[in-house]
């Protein structure tokens, strides 16, 4: 059986290297990333199986990558915080972690939850999803395939060239992501491009698009990487 794929989100360089080496020491297949948009071009690309996500990041937090995480489908979430207190825990608990450390983390606890998080996830996983690691293209190649829209815009294509129809309001809401390139879009400006009229701006009815775009995404096979930036909007990493 393959090695698990373990992605550690940590900004503090140092703390990353050290851990990368001492998980991959383990037996595990370890790839740090500093940041959440690193994290999600690699999942991406190569979903892993468990993350490892330091909660204060630059930028959006692990909090926010776990709550995104969670929507996607089975995966182990562990949270690394220099934070202990008991409202702490409970607050990324409730945002989809599986389990919550304090650091300095002791390694061999780490490898050992890793490790059964792991065996969760597979557990539940059809055959067919634990497959073979691929190595990933480089992100700068501009020849890599990139997700896009197609046929009018009514049609979403994802690298593999799998294809996800979309429904008037889908279709305007991706194509202002889409054209934004990887940034973060807020909620106004999202209603703005969509050409929705100010009586019709309830921030739920984003939330609704999304929680749908990634239900039809899950039953076609696909890994969508549209992502909610807690207090700041929606991204979508191509």
């Amino acid at each position: 059986m393959k090695s698990l794929r373990v992605y550690l989100v940590e900004d503090d360089e140092d703390l990353r290297e050290e851990m990368v080496l001492l998980l991959s020491r383990a037996g595990l297949e370890v790839q740090g990333v500093p940041d959440a948009p690193a994290f999600y071009k690699a999942h991406a690309l190569a979903p892993c199986e468990v993350a490892v996500l330091d909660i204060a990041l630059n930028g959006e937090d692990g909090l926010s990558i776990a709550s995104n995480l969670r929507a996607t489908g089975p995966i182990g979430i562990v949270m690394a915080s220099a934070r202990g207190a008991v409202h702490d825990r409970v607050e990324a608990l409730q945002e989809g972690a599986d389990a919550y450390m304090v650091k300095p983390i002791h390694i061999d606890e780490l490898i050992a939850t890793v490790r059964t998080l792991g065996r969760r996830v597979r557990a539940m996983m059809p055959k067919a999803a634990v497959a073979p690691l691929v190595p990933a293209p480089p992100a700068s190649s501009p020849s890599s395939p990139r997700w896009r829209l197609a046929e009018g815009d009514w049609v979403l294509c994802d690298p593999a060239g799998r294809t996800l129809k979309l429904t008037t309001t889908e279709r305007a809401f991706l194509a202002c992501l889409l054209r934004e390139d990887g940034k973060v879009v807020s909620r106004e400006a999202l209603f703005i491009g969509m050409a929705v009229a100010p009586h019709d701006n309830d921030p739920k009815r984003l939330d609704v698009i999304v929680s749908r775009l990634r239900r039809k995404a899950m039953q076609a096979g696909l890994r969508l990487p549209l992502h909610a930036v807690r207090g700041a909007g929606f991204q979508f990493v191509r």
